[in-house]
């Protein structure tokens, strides 16, 4: 299984012909390979997996996502050192 996190593209540059992107993941800044999503625009969402932007998301896609990711966190820290042998 993979995860595809996520993130609001920054700008988007060429890096020896490869079309890439500045990404901020919740405040850490990543550059990411956008070839796949050409379309892609300052300001919008991908989901990005291994470096690589899988498809363009939309607002509400993304904040649901991001959402859900945030109470899986929340739950996990929540977890007591029985709970999480068991």
């Amino acid at each position: 299984m993979c995860l595809g996190i996520p993130g609001k593209v920054i700008n988007t540059y060429e890096q020896d012909g490869t079309l890439m992107a500045s990404v901020d993941f919740d405040g850490v800044q990543q550059a990411v390979c956008a070839a796949t999503t050409p379309e892609v625009q300052a300001g919008q969402y991908v989901l990005v997996h291994a470096g690589f932007a899988l498809n363009v998301l939309s607002d509400t896609e993304a904040e649901e996502t991001l959402k859900i990711l945030h109470d899986l966190q929340q739950f996990n820290a929540n977890l007591t050192e029985e709970d999480k042998i068991s």
